[in-house]
């Protein structure tokens, strides 16, 4: 397994991190106990997860992932041997009203509530790294790559929000801090208050990356190398489209598109069209479909850890294997011309 920095700390991450979504709705705590047991004996050291999981988000299911980590790590004893990572939501009043009644905001309240929350299900009192889910400003995330500015919108300012992450740093509830769909001036924003303030800095950057959706590459990948806030990217097989499971119009059982096809942000017609040709480019190189798309990723300079999931341990082992794969330059120029003719088809 190899090892990288987060960001500028002496912290070393794992390449490949367990993400844990699933976990609490389509998997089992037995289940989940099983992924980690194996991670662990793999050499990944990085769990991700947050307090809007398990997905998709619903009040019976709220924390249930927190609970399930918080569970294993009592039972293993492991908590010094991970780095544990979680996330607090932004606004949602429209599709998170059992999150604080939908009134969760970036502010003092809201974030320290959050984090108490956290700790109390992961049985734990720190965070490794503690990150916004999104932002508090409307902005472009969750499948929109333009921006449209919304001038009568009233964001809690990112000093006010950095202050409090500040005060859980001083406190030792939180070692580092870090972002999540976010935009270049975003990222920037906060480096220049931390900077001005001298508080801690961000970290890494937890946005989508994949075959589908490089729109990283513009902006913010230069912002992680030159600042070292590097990538954790999330749905690098894109919902697992990427696989190749899903084309020809295939639902396979329990598999998360055919459970709720709503979740349709890789299913586009452009993408399933370059699906089409990147699977076939694996296969022309006697390569797993969904191991090169994760080890393309694994490849990027600019990121620090590549969050995988799986909901069957054939699936797990498939893509924390990815980190002992490289790619031939044949491959990388294959993969460059299907982008080329599919530029971000899932943004």
């Amino acid at each position: 397994m190899e090892y990288r920095k987060l960001g500028k700390t002496d912290i070393d991450v794992s390449v490949i991190c367990l993400g844990s979504m699933t976990w609490g709705e389509q998997n089992t705590q037995d289940e989940a106990f099983a992924q980690m047991d194996y991670a662990i004996d793999q050499g990944v050291n990085f769990f991700d997860t947050a307090e809007l999981y398990t997905i998709p988000p619903k009040a019976e299911t709220y924390g249930k992932t927190e609970e399930i980590i918080g569970n294993w790590l009592s039972a293993r004893g492991k908590r010094n041997d991970i780095v544990l990572a979680s996330k607090v939501v932004g606004p949602g009043e429209d599709w998170l009203p059992h999150i604080r009644n939908g009134k969760s905001r970036l502010d003092r309240k809201t974030i320290n509530v959050a984090l108490d929350g956290s700790l109390k299900r992961l049985q734990t009192d720190y965070l490794d790294l503690y990150q916004l889910h999104w932002p508090d400003r409307k902005t472009n995330f969750f499948g929109h790559l333009g921006y449209s500015h919304e001038p009568d919108d009233n964001p809690i300012p990112i000093e006010e929000t950095l202050g409090v992450l500040n005060d859980l740093v001083q406190t030792g509830k939180v070692r580092h801090i870090g972002l999540s769909n976010e935009t270049p001036w975003g990222v920037m924003e906060f480096l220049k208050v931390s900077e001005n303030k001298d508080w801690p800095r961000v970290v890494s950057v937890q946005n989508p990356y994949s075959l589908l959706n490089r729109s990283f590459e513009v902006g913010l990948a230069e912002v992680a190398i030159r600042e070292q806030t590097g990538l954790l990217t999330y749905s690098p097989l894109g919902f697992g489209v990427l696989s190749g499971k899903y084309l020809n119009n295939q639902k396979p059982t329990g598999a998360r598109i055919t459970k709720w096809p709503d979740y349709n942000r890789y299913m586009n017609e452009q993408a399933i069209s370059a699906t089409e040709q990147y699977v076939n480019l694996a296969r022309n190189y006697q390569l797993d479909p969904a191991q090169m798309a994760l080890a393309y990723v694994n490849s990027r300079p600019f990121l620090t850890s590549n969050i995988i999931g799986a909901t069957t341990m054939e699936q797990l082992k498939n893509n924390i294997a990815s980190a002992d794969i490289e790619l031939s330059d044949e491959v990388f120029d294959g993969i460059e011309s299907i982008h080329v003719q599919h530029p971000n088809p899932s943004p």
